[in-house]
């Protein structure tokens, strides 16, 4: 199956190619402004080095979200336009699942960790084997109240983890371990292995139905329900 997987949840812009679960290419850029002309680049780039087109992909995967909710709907948008042009499927994830598969077959729970402003955190807990198993499900809140909920040693990754560090280890001591910069940022790379099982397990979507998932809702939404309410 070729494959073409897009993440644009963070501050990272990152566009993988892979064929039958290996990997052909990656493009990978930390960025602050441009995200849509330097994602488009990145297909280009990926698809022109391989002597691949959009048309020759057997479908296509996304990050979903948790993340920026501007770098989601970038992100989504363009694989939409995508699958549309192709007529092919599309697979969703989590982009923290696909964060925390940075550390497979790691001997500790992984909780990848998003910083999500307004001094909370978009994280989770999963096992990583092959793929990531989720202990606690995605989810927003304050680094201090997830925090309550770990118990023995854990391993932290992600720009959340990095910015809570000292939080992190004044709550959990020693139990707390955190990845190296490295592994800091989610790869399309592992999301396309998301996308494939997700494909594998019949559980591709039109490009209609794709949608991000936030979490906790927008500005726009929280103001919208201010008016709305009474």
């Amino acid at each position: 199956m070729k494959l073409l997987a897009i993440d644009t949840s963070t501050n990272t812009c990152s566009v993988a190619l892979s064929c039958d679960g290996r990997l052909v290419g990656e493009y990978l850029l930390e960025m602050q402004r441009t995200l849509s002309e330097r994602l488009l680049d990145g297909v280009e780039l990926l698809l022109t080095g391989a002597g691949l087109t959009v048309q020759d992909m057997d479908g296509f995967g996304v990050a979903l979200g948790p993340g920026s909710f501007t770098g989601l709907r970038i992100g989504i948008a363009t694989v939409k336009g995508l699958a549309l042009a192709t007529g092919k499927p599309v697979a969703g994830f989590s982009s923290l699942a696909m964060l925390a598969m940075n550390l497979p077959w790691a001997d500790a729970p992984v909780c990848p960790m998003f910083d999500a402003r307004k001094k909370e955190v978009y994280t989770g807990l999963y096992r990583c084997r092959e793929l990531p198993e989720p202990v606690i499900s995605d989810c927003v809140l304050s680094p201090e109240a997830f925090l309550e909920q770990l118990d023995g040693p854990v391993i932290f990754v992600g720009d959340g983890a990095v910015r809570y560090r000292e939080r992190i280890e004044s709550r959990l001591g020693a139990r707390a371990r955190f990845a190296p910069a490295s592994v800091t940022q989610p790869r399309a790379a592992a999301g396309a292995l998301l996308a494939e099982a997700e494909f594998a397990h019949g559980a591709s979507v039109t490009a209609a139905a794709l949608a991000p998932l936030y979490i906790r809702p927008s500005e726009a939404e929280l103001a919208r329900l201010q008016r709305e309410t009474p």
